[in-house]
C-alpha cells in the first residue's frame, strides 16, 4: 500500500497493529497526525466499518483536516466516520439517547454567553451581591465541579467545597449550582459541560445504552490524550471496554493544561487500566536541529513524571541557541525586532517566519511597540493587540477624558464602567439633548441638575463629573503614573479587575498593571531614543505628563492595519503555540517568577508542568532559536531586578551562546524556603554580570550629573557601567551619549538621569 511507504519504521508498526490498547506516545515534529490519519485509513482499507470507529479531537480544524486526508487514501467511506470533538460526538449520540434523562430530543446547547448570562439572572434574583458572586467566577466553579462529576447534591454534601466557598465569602455558591441546574433543565437546555456530564450520568445508569454503544464502537481513537480531563477519559474508557481496541496519541511532554482541568494522569497511567497496552514511541524529529533537539531532551528529561523516550534526529546540527540579556523589557522588545530586521535582510526570512512566543498576553506590549517602531508587520495568534483589549481601552478611555473632557467617544465607554446606575438609556437621552442643543455631552452632564433625571441617576452623575474633575485638578501635581494609578484605584476598575481570580480574569489584571508599568517607565526612562533638539540645544520631547504619554500611545497605535492577508511575524502565548512551528523562533521573558511562574514555585508538579510549557515552546523552532530575559521589568510601578530563568541552566553548555553576559541567578531565601524539598538543577558556569548597584543589596544613590563631561566614567541604574562620549545640549537639556559595555551607546537627558559618577573627565 503506497500510503505506508510514506512512513518510518516506527510510525508504520504504529499505524498496521490496529487491535487492543494502543498507546503511540509522539514527540514534537514526529509526525502524529500522519500516524493517527493513516491508522485510521488502514482500518478502512482493512475492511473496518467506518460506523464503528470513534476518532475524538480537540477542535473541529483537526478533525475535519484529517477526515479529509483520510478520504484522500481510503475513499468517501471516510465520510461516515464518527469523528468531531468530544462535544460534537457527545451531542450526536445526546440527540438519541437524552429523553431518558427527561430531556427532549431537539434540545438547546447554551454556549457560554448563554451559560453566563442565565447566571447573572440567578444572581440577581436570589438578591446576591454580583460584585461578590461574580457571574463568570461562578461560571467557572460550575464548569470545575461538572469536570469532577460532582452533582449538585454531592456539592452541597462535600464539606471541603462548601468551607472553601465560605472562605471566599460565597456561601450561596451550591444552592446557584442546584438552581442553575434546574433552570437549564426546564428549559431543555445542556451547556458545554452537560454534553460530557450527561453522556457518563446516561452510560452509567443505564446499561442497555452503555451495552450499545460499546458494541456499536468496536475502535475507539483519542488525539492529544494528555489533554483530556478525568470526565472525557471516564467516558471513553467505559464506551472501550468491550473490545479494548482503544488507541491514544499524544505527548505527556506537553501536556500543559492544567488550568483547564486536563490531567497529566490519563496518560501516565493509562497502562494501570489496560495491563495489555502496546506502547509505539515516535522519537525521530523532522522538524528541529540537533542543537534545538538536545536542548529539549535535556531539559524535559529532569522531570520525574514522564514516559521515558529520546527524541532525535537526523537533520543538520545547526546554528547555536542564543540566549540573550537585556537591561529592560522595553529593550527586550527592540533587541528582538532589531533581530528580526536583521534576519530578514541577511537570510532572507520572510515575516511569516518569526514567531515570539511569552508566558503571559501581558507581556505582547514591548514588542508590538517594538514591532511597530520598525515597521514590521504583526498579528497576535489566538487574541488581540495589546492597545485593543478591552480592558486596556477602558483605562486609557479614564485616561482620555481626563486630560479632554470632550472626548466623547471616551465618555460613552466608561460613564457606567465600573457600573454607577447611568443606564444607556439615560446616556441616549443625554446625546439627544446635545445635540437638540448644539452642546457637548460634558456640557450636558456638567447642567445635569437642571434637566429631568431621577434623583438617583442625577447624583451619580454628578458624582462622575466631579471624579473626573478632581483627577484633571490633580494632574496640574502628579506625574502620568501616579495619576493613572490614582484613577485605577479610584474608578473601582483595578480592583474590579483583581476580583475576578478565572484565568481570563487574570490576564485582563496582567493587561492593566503592564499598561501601568508602561506609565512608570515613560515617567523614569531618562533615554531620549530620538531627541528632538532645537537650534538652541532644546529639547522638545521631554514632558512626562499624560497627556503626552496618550499622544505617544494615539502614534504608535493609530495605523491599525488589517493583517488578515498579509505576511506577518506571529505574537502569542506558548499555550497558544502548541501544535505549530516557526523556522525562527524567540521565547522572551525567561526570569524567575515569570517563567517559571511564581504560581508554580509551590509544589513539583506545577513545576514541571512549567517545565513541560517551555519544552513546548522550544520545539517550535525549525533552524533559530532565541531565549531573552531582562534585567529589570516594572512590576507593581516599582522597578525589579530579575533573576535569569532557572530553565536557562538546564540546558547544556555546548548547545548555547550569550549575547550579553548572563547574570547569574541569585534565588531569593523566600523561594528557596518554597522549594525546599524539591530537586533544583545546580547553576551552570557562566560570565559573571557587570559590576550593578544591586548586587551589594545597597539603595542606589544617584550623583548631581548637571557638570558630567566627556570623558568621565559613571554607573547607571540599568546599565552599569559606561564612559561619557559627549555633551549635548545646553543648561537643564543637556544630553549625555554614554557607551555602556556590553549596550553600545546610550543617549540619555541629564535632567532625568540616575547616574553615579565614579571617576573625572579629561
Amino acid at each position: 500500500m503506497s500510503y505506508l511507504e510514506e512512513l518510518n519504521n516506527a510510525q508504520r508498526e504504529a499505524v498496521v497493529n490496529t487491535d487492543g490498547p494502543t498507546m503511540i506516545v509522539a514527540g514534537p515534529g514526529s509526525g502524529k497526525t500522519r500516524v493517527l490519519t493513516y491508522r485510521i485509513a488502514h482500518l478502512l482499507n482493512q475492511g473496518a466499518d467506518p460506523f464503528s470507529i470513534l476518532a475524538l479531537t480537540f477542535t473541529n480544524k483537526a478533525s475535519e483536516a484529517m477526515r479529509e486526508r483520510i478520504e484522500k487514501i481510503a475513499g468517501t467511506n471516510a465520510r461516515n466516520l464518527y469523528m468531531g470533538t468530544f462535544h460534537s460526538v457527545f451531542a450526536r449520540i445526546l440527540r438519541v439517547e437524552a429523553q431518558k434523562i427527561g430531556y427532549p430530543s431537539n434540545f438547546t446547547i447554551y454556549d457560554t454567553d448563554d451559560s453566563r448570562s442565565l447566571i447573572k439572572t440567578i444572581i440577581k434574583e436570589q438578591g446576591l451581591d454580583d460584585k461578590i458572586y461574580k457571574p463568570n467566577q461562578i461560571q467557572w466553579r460550575i464548569s470545575a465541579v461538572k469536570n469532577a462529576l460532582i452533582t449538585p447534591q454531592q456539592y452541597a454534601e462535600d464539606s471541603e467545597l462548601i468551607t472553601e466557598d465560605r472562605n471566599q465569602r460565597r456561601p450561596a455558591t451550591a444552592n446557584l449550582y442546584k438552581i442553575y441546574c434546574e433552570r437549564c433543565f426546564k428549559s431543555g437546555a445542556m451547556d458545554f459541560d452537560d454534553l460530557l456530564l450527561n453522556t457518563h450520568l446516561i452510560l452509567e445508569k443505564f446499561p442497555e445504552v452503555l451495552y450499545k454503544y460499546q458494541h456499536k464502537f468496536k475502535y475507539v481513537l483519542i488525539d492529544e490524550f494528555q489533554d483530556t480531563n478525568y470526565l472525557q477519559y471516564a467516558i471513553v474508557k467505559k464506551i472501550a471496554d468491550v473490545f479494548q481496541n482503544i488507541t491514544v496519541v499524544g505527548d505527556d511532554a506537553q501536556s500543559i493544561y492544567a488550568f483547564r482541568g486536563a490531567t497529566i494522569d490519563n496518560i501516565l497511567n493509562f497502562e494501570k487500566d489496560f495491563p495489555d497496552l502496546k506502547v509505539y514511541k515516535l522519537e525521530q524529529n523532522y522538524r528541529s536541529t540537533q542543537n534545538i533537539v538536545k536542548a529539549a531532551n535535556e531539559l524535559i528529561h529532569r522531570n520525574k513524571n514522564q514516559l521515558k523516550k529520546e527524541i532525535w534526529t537526523e537533520n543538520g546540527k545547526g546554528e547555536l541557541i542564543k540566549i540573550v540579556r537585556t537591561p529592560s523589557d522595553n529593550e527586550e522588545g527592540r533587541w528582538v525586532a532589531d533581530s528580526i530586521t536583521e534576519l530578514k535582510m541577511r537570510e532572507h526570512f520572510r515575516n511569516s517566519g518569526f514567531a515570539i512566543l511569552y508566558r503571559t498576553n501581558a507581556q505582547s506590549r514591548a514588542f508590538e511597540e517594538a514591532l511597530r517602531r520598525h515597521n514590521i508587520p504583526y498579528k497576535i495568534y489566538g487574541g488581540m493587540s495589546f492597545y485593543q483589549r478591552k480592558e486596556i481601552k477602558d483605562l486609557l478611555a479614564y485616561l482620555k477624558l481626563t486630560v479632554n473632557f470632550y472626548d466623547e467617544e471616551a465618555l460613552k465607554r466608561i460613564i457606567n464602567y465600573p457600573a454607577r446606575g447611568i443606564g444607556q438609556s439615560t446616556l441616549d437621552k443625554i446625546i439627544i439633548t446635545a445635540t437638540n442643543e448644539n452642546k457637548r455631552i460634558w456640557d450636558v452632564l456638567e447642567e445635569i441638575h437642571y434637566f429631568d433625571v431621577p434623583t438617583r441617576t442625577k447624583n451619580a452623575i454628578e458624582e462622575f463629573v466631579l471624579m473626573i474633575k478632581s483627577f484633571a485638578a490633580q494632574s496640574l501635581k502628579m506625574n502620568a503614573y501616579d495619576l493613572a494609578s490614582h484613577i485605577g484605584k479610584t474608578t473601582k476598575l483595578i480592583s474590579e479587575l483583581y476580583n475576578d481570580k478565572t484565568v481570563e480574569g487574570v490576564s485582563r489584571f496582567e493587561n492593566v498593571q503592564e499598561l501601568l508599568n508602561s506609565i512608570k517607565e515613560f515617567v523614569e526612562d531618562d533615554e531620549v531614543q530620538q531627541p528632538d533638539i532645537t537650534e538652541e540645544g532644546e529639547v522638545l520631547n521631554n514632558d512626562k505628563s499624560l497627556g503626552t504619554f496618550l499622544q505617544t500611545v494615539t502614534l504608535l497605535t493609530g495605523d491599525e492595519k488589517d493583517t488578515a492577508n498579509q505576511d506577518t511575524v506571529k505574537l502569542m502565548t506558548v499555550h497558544a503555540a502548541k501544535g505549530l512551528e516557526f523556522p525562527v523562533v524567540y521565547v522572551v521573558g525567561m526570569e524567575e517568577n515569570l517563567f517559571p511562574g511564581q504560581q508554580s514555585l509551590y509544589s513539583m508538579e506545577d513545576l514541571e508542568e512549567e517545565r513541560r510549557l517551555f519544552y513546548v515552546a522550544i520545539t517550535r523552532a525549525e533552524k533559530r532559536l532565541f531565549l531573552t530575559y531582562a534585567n529589570t521589568r516594572y512590576k507593581f510601578g516599582q522597578l525589579n531586578y530579575c533573576d535569569p530563568s532557572r530553565f536557562l541552566q538546564e540546558i547544556p553548555e555546548n548547545v548555547i551562546t550569550h549575547h550579553g553576559e548572563m547574570k547569574r541567578a541569585k534565588i531569593h531565601e523566600r523561594t528557596n524556603t518554597l522549594l525546599s524539598g524539591l530537586s533544583r538543577a545546580p547553576l551552570t558556569k557562566a560570565p559573571a554580570a557587570p559590576s550593578s548597584p544591586s548586587a551589594s543589596g545597597e539603595p542606589f544613590v544617584a550623583d548631581d550629573a548637571s557638570g558630567l563631561q566627556a570623558g568621565m566614567e559613571v554607573m547607571h541604574e540599568k546599565f552599569g557601567e559606561g564612559k561619557v562620549v559627549s555633551i549635548e545640549g545646553v543648561g537643564a537639556n543637556k544630553i549625555a551619549a554614554i557607551h555602556f559595555n556590553g549596550y553600545g551607546i546610550k543617549k540619555i537627558m541629564l535632567k532625568f538621569a540616575k547616574l553615579k559618577i565614579l571617576s573625572g573627565g579629561m
